[in-house]
């Protein structure tokens, strides 16, 4: 059958075909909107513009212009972001304006590209969260082992884009457009083949690609990390440190967990729409399937503008981030900038002294004979000069072991960099 004759758009084949083309009113346009409803539809949809690049470029800022924010984690954070921030300044409005009116006034190579990128943001977005709960997953489950180290880390971003540019490929090579009387359709325009039923297999593929497989595959991360985390109880005797390392890692999980939840249960609802136009097609001929697509279209693209509200919500150096890029707004409440970057160098060497000075103090008074009273204050002289020895080495940088312990703790401090 031509192309031209579908009953709608094509999910993946074309984002913004929508309810648009059918046999019935192949020449004419029978979807038409009262005023009111186009302003509504209209409002919601740039909202999602607006929140989606603005929270997103600080999110990237956040993480890029603050050193000790560039971990693992947070470089496929910026990944996500940028996907998320491009679909929706590149794709959202447009989306919006042929789904009304049902007519491209874009050209021909923006039909391609507008068929093309959102399949690559979206494969993109999710395969970092993917990414993400791995990372997560290694750190908790198998912490011996080596992480990812910087440079991987940016290689296994650019493996993720060149990946989902070579799946969304054919949508950009199939695109194209056609002059209808009164009006032009943008469209894809598959092959046909008698042994099989190219559209249909590429579109199941797809679903499973960049939805089923990857929330499996997350799934299955967070149930174990979480059974980790949650599940085990933490024992009597467990310095504070370690209770701030468990405590920092269930906030990294969570939000993360929140992020997924959220991208699933906004893009379900669109997957579930094409599937069923794909094998049950005359359900979607009918005058009201126009303020459905528009719904379930809405909050599919919707998914790009809540990961920084999360972010700012449950994770305090965001939070702290996104107050200092908005202090100039009178509504923003005035808060710690230094939550964003970490104590000072200084604060972490006074508090590796006194961890230090607490621990020996400890060892001297177990090991002390009971009743030697005189040998008791000796060693608590020599222990206070040894105090101030050992903060004056750690200052200076002149002793290797104080080093050492410096290095450990900030190295924990950039670790838990989210939290």
């Amino acid at each position: 059958m031509d192309p031209l004759y579908a009953p709608t758009g094509d999910p993946y084949g074309n984002w913004t075909d929508g309810p648009a083309l059918n046999d019935t009113y192949l020449f004419s346009n029978q979807f038409i909107q009262p005023v009111w409803q186009v302003v509504l539809w209209a409002i919601a949809y740039c909202s999602i513009v607006l929140v989606s690049v603005v929270g997103n470029v600080v999110v990237m800022w956040i993480i890029v212009a603050h050193k000790r924010m560039r971990t693992v984690t947070n470089y496929f954070l910026v990944n996500l972001a940028f996907a998320e921030a491009s679909m929706s300044a590149f794709n959202t409005v447009i989306n919006f304006v042929y789904a009304v009116h049902n007519e491209w006034y874009f050209g021909l190579e923006y039909c391609r590209f507008h068929n093309f990128f959102p399949i690559a943001a979206v494969f993109a977005s999710i395969y970092s969260m993917t990414a993400i709960a791995l990372d997560r997953y290694m750190a908790i489950i198998h912490p011996l082992q080596q992480r990812l180290s910087s440079t991987e880390t940016k290689l296994v971003v650019g493996v993720i884009w060149v990946l989902a540019l070579l799946l969304a490929f054919p949508q950009y090579y199939y695109s194209s457009t056609a002059q209808l009387p009164g009006r032009v359709v943008c469209y894809i325009d598959w092959p046909e083949y008698k042994v099989w039923d190219f559209k249909t297999t590429y579109y199941v593929c797809m679903v499973v690609l960049i939805y089923f497989l990857p929330l499996l595959v997350m799934g299955c991360a967070y149930v174990v990390v979480g059974l980790s985390l949650w599940a085990s109880e933490i024992p009597g005797d467990s310095t504070d440190r370690y209770r701030e390392q468990l405590s920092a890692k269930r906030k990294v999980v969570k939000m993360m967990i929140v992020v997924v939840c959220t991208f699933a249960i906004c893009w379900l609802p669109y997957h579930i729409y094409f599937l069923l136009h794909q094998f049950f097609p005359h359900l979607f001929e009918e005058l009201f399937i126009q303020q459905v697509y528009l719904g379930i279209m809405w909050l599919a693209m919707s998914s790009t503008m809540y990961n920084p509200i999360i972010y700012c919500l449950l994770n305090d150096r965001f939070r702290a981030g996104f107050q200092q890029a908005f202090c100039w707004c009178p509504c923003v409440p005035e808060g710690s900038y230094e939550g964003l970057e970490l104590k000072s160098t200084r604060y972490l060497q006074t508090q590796v002294s006194m961890y230090r000075a607490s621990r020996m103090d400890t060892t001297v008074s177990t090991v002390m004979p009971a009743g030697d009273h005189e040998h008791h204050v000796a060693k608590q002289g020599e222990l206070t000069s040894l105090n101030h020895f050992s903060t004056d080495v750690i200052s200076n940088g002149s002793s290797q072991s104080a080093s050492k312990t410096f290095s450990q703790s900030s190295s924990f401090f950039a670790s838990n960099n989210l939290d």
